[in-house]
């Protein structure tokens, strides 16, 4: 097939399974799920195809989408490919300085804006002078400035199209098209530094989806997906291409804070996210443990000492379960498994993929012991998403599972993870220099992450570049202590300090309810969380949790002081990422007092 798969995806499955639903996603007024139908959905991409065409749009020109997750953000993505052009989508939180960077370093014309929040800072970015000519707004009720004389609604960008008075070229194009297009560029979000756009061609797609195709076949047309990442996370982004290429239907959630409330009108069967989010349901059920007794709590946590042993030590093993064990097993799974799972509103569940972070052991086992198939990977942007994962129960606690069919794994010096395949990024867009620095001599990718293989599969140890040097000369590896740490239900956010310091120190924003609750039960009297935070019965409690938590590590990357901080990290003091990955230079200087302090005398 000489044109791009993309260009002619939607086309194709509209041929396929015509009225079949394609996508659905959550009408807010009526609280209903608005399904939209394959045919609707290529006719929808023809269309974007022949108005961006209206507006001028070049082959492989570069288009900014700066939205939520919307269907309106496949329409673009795909119309886009239709006449060979870029799709660079930014995250919905972006501040005004990341768009303006990114409109000027992708020289961007055209902007495609979701709700009120992304069409106010592109507006204001609009006036600082920038190459951009137009915004179209995908949600009808934002309210334009006054000012505004050139955005557009998505509606009247539509009609641009309707006409198809430029078909011929849309299927001249298409004809044209082949892997050596740009399909995407993703900014990295960055967590030292300015950000770079990941070049991913239609070739880095096309390899990754008949990979994907090959390690995982149980998968198909059945599936129900929720799309719960942002579209802008390469995660989320080549697994959505690769589902919508197996005709799975996707239910796109619009905000990530909905998902506890969407997750049950929907009832997926599969669907990828973070380790954050099984963080939680695993906080979530220790803290229903915590507050049961008696015979229920007996049963509870026997449950998943038999669902640990027939899962992790039989199952993923390969072997079989004893028959005693099995019959056991069974009897939970009517019972309190599947009772979990209705909770969550996963019970159709057969497939999760987790990757990002490191997944805590404990959440991992948890995981797999109440029978989900939460399906570790690892992978980064500029891999187009999956290196390794696991496959339907072939887990190994701790390991990011096995070397994916397209990509070569090598491991170089400080045991880095090198790459190399028909994933892999070509480049960094526009930036030679960082392009040369990120490949060794014969083609080989630095990822910046150390780990090893054993058995088959893939272990990560910690991140290179993350590495703290104490004082003392001893390497640290934050993650490690982090994720072992982030488990305790008290415990929301965690950052590690050490780096040319003496010691180990931590920064903690508690689970505030958790700790006030506490303050309620021991009759502590408090005039704020400030003062709350400071009380030498709460830091005890933390003191004796984390004691318990870090017997493993050894004496030097133990924690001996913290600070207990009354505000969590946010995004708008620059100290997260769009991906919520902790910027450790900007904590340094936030927190400099309090980090100060620790290391007094």
């Amino acid at each position: 097939m000489s044109n791009s798969q993309l260009s002619v995806l939607i086309q194709r499955q509209a041929e396929k399974y015509g009225d079949r639903v394609a996508l659905k996603y959550r009408d807010y007024d009526t609280e209903t799920w608005v399904p939209v139908s394959w045919k609707q959905f290529a006719e929808t991409v023809t269309t974007t195809s022949n108005a961006l065409l209206e507006l001028g749009v070049g082959v492989q020109e570069n288009i900014g989408v700066f939205s939520q997750n919307k269907p309106e953000c496949l329409y673009v993505d795909f119309g886009a490919f239709g006449i060979r052009a870029v799709t660079i989508p930014f995250y919905a939180t972006s501040s005004e300085a990341q768009v303006l960077y990114m409109l000027g370093d992708a020289d961007i014309h055209y902007l495609f804006v979701g709700e009120q929040l992304q069409y106010d800072v592109a507006f204001r970015v609009m006036s600082l002078g920038t190459q951009l000519k137009q915004i179209i707004i995908f949600d009808k009720d934002v309210k334009r400035d006054k000012r505004d004389t050139s955005s557009i609604y998505f509606d009247e960008f539509l009609k641009l199209g309707k006409a198809r008075q430029h078909q011929a070229e849309v299927d001249k194009r298409i004809a044209e098209s082949g892997n050596g297009d740009i399909a995407n560029i993703l900014y990295t979000s960055g967590t030292t530094g300015d950000s770079k756009g990941v070049m991913l061609h239609h070739s880095c797609y096309e390899g990754a989806i008949k990979a994907h195709n090959e390690r995982f076949p149980q998968l198909g047309d059945q599936e129900v997906v929720m799309n719960f990442l942002p579209f802008t996370h390469v995660f989320e982004r080549a697994w959505s291409y690769w589902c919508i290429s197996m005709g799975c239907q996707l239910a796109i959630n619009l905000r990530p804070v909905d998902i506890q409330k969407t997750i049950k009108e929907i009832r997926p069967t599969a669907m990828c996210s973070v380790p954050r989010f099984w963080e939680k349901v695993y906080s979530g059920v220790q803290e229903k443990i915590n507050e049961t007794t008696g015979l229920k709590k007996k049963l509870m946590l026997d449950a998943l000492k038999v669902g640990r042993e027939h899962n992790i030590e039989y199952v993923c093993k390969g072997l079989t379960p004893p028959a005693l064990l099995h019959m056991k097993y069974k009897f939970y799974e009517k019972t309190i498994y599947s009772l979990l799972k209705k909770t969550i509103g996963i019970e159709n569940g057969r497939f999760f993929p987790t990757a990002g972070a490191a997944i805590p052991p404990a959440v991992q086992e948890f995981i797999l012991s109440v029978g989900i198939n939460m399906v570790a990977g690892y992978g980064l942007t500029e891999s187009t998403a999956t290196v390794s994962c696991e496959n339907d129960f072939d887990h190994v606690v701790g390991s990011v599972g096995r070397i994916m069919p397209h990509v070569e794994v090598k491991i170089g010096e400080n045991n880095e993870i090198l790459l190399r395949g028909v994933g892999i990024t070509h480049g960094y867009y526009k930036k030679e220099a960082a392009t040369k620095a990120a490949f060794t001599e014969d083609g080989w990718f630095h990822t910046g992450d150390a780990g090893y293989i054993k058995d088959g599969h893939l272990f990560l140890t910690e991140r290179i570049k993350d590495l703290f040097k104490t004082s003392n000369g001893k390497y640290i590896a934050p993650q490690a202590i982090e994720a072992k740490l982030v488990v305790d239900r008290y415990i929301d956010q965690i950052s590690i300090i050490a780096d040319e310091r003496k010691f180990v120190s931590a920064l903690i924003i508690p689970e505030y309810k958790l700790v006030k609750e506490y303050a309620e039960k021991k009759g502590i009297k408090y005039a704020s969380m400030e003062e709350l935070l400071q009380d030498q019965q709460i830091i005890d409690l933390f003191k004796e949790r984390i004691d318990t938590l870090q017997q493993q590590f050894a004496h030097y990357e133990q924690i001996k002081r913290f600070t207990l901080l009354p505000h969590p990290f946010s995004m708008e003091r620059g100290e997260l990422t769009n991906t919520l990955k902790i910027k450790r230079n900007v904590l340094n200087k936030n927190y400099a007092a309090e980090i100060e302090k620790m290391y007094e005398e």
